[in-house]
């Protein structure tokens, strides 16, 4: 798989320390430089020659945010009568299988309505075929492309723990507003570019400051 490959370009060895009794310290600090600089640019080329999961595109009406892969904010946003409905996503690191499979999203559904100062949102557990709801609180609304702020304040009962009839209900409430498994195919092949991305960032960023350059602005 995509995903296993893409670790293991980045995979953590162990090494012996790097030293020396006779070379002076600023032979070795060369060096070590050279050796680091060298491992950086081999593995940034290798994960940059990597085939990335083949396009799939959100399903109608969302659409993508503007520069979601380079920041924290939603991904997918649509408007739903008056309201506004943004989707953010995550995943646990340990929530792969043996092939690096990503099998488990995690999704932030914030409802927002003009005039208001504060929004629904939902934290859910999204997998390929079904779609569950963990919370439902009342948070401030958010700015275009904020991260979403973990709350201070009080965010309602244990899901579990409301009555079915109740429970249902918010599951519809979301489902009317097309949140539910067709997303999971898209977010989970964003998640990989943007993973993609960020890892080759890394590895050039890393590798400019260890060189004493600046990297270009949006690198």
């Amino acid at each position: 798989m995509w995903k296993r490959a893409l670790l293991g370009a980045a995979a953590a060895t162990l090494r012996r320390p790097f030293v020396s009794s006779v070379r002076s310290s600023s032979t070795i600090s060369s060096a070590v430089n050279s050796m680091l600089l060298r491992s950086l640019k081999d593995h940034y080329l290798e994960v940059s020659k990597m085939n990335l999961p083949p396009k799939v595109g959100p399903p109608s009406p969302f659409t993508i945010v503007k520069g979601a892969l380079d920041s924290n904010g939603p991904v997918l946003k649509r408007s739903y009568n008056d309201e506004e409905v943004s989707v953010y996503v995550t995943r646990l690191a340990s929530d792969e299988d043996e092939d690096g499979a990503i099998h488990q999203l995690f999704v932030h559904v914030d409802v927002s309505k003009p005039g208001q100062k504060e929004s629904l949102n939902f934290l859910c557990g999204l997998y390929e075929d079904a779609l569950g709801i963990h919370s439902v609180s009342i948070r401030p609304k958010l700015q275009d492309n904020a991260y979403l702020l973990i709350p201070s304040q009080y965010t309602g009962p244990v899901f579990e723990e409301l009555d079915e009839k109740m429970r249902d209900a918010f599951h519809s409430y979301i489902e009317e507003r097309g949140v539910n498994e067709s997303l999971f195919k898209f977010l989970q092949a964003w998640l990989y570019v943007k993973e993609h991305r960020n890892l080759l960032r890394w590895f050039k960023t890393t590798g400019l400051f260890i060189d004493g350059k600046k990297p270009a602005t949006g690198a």
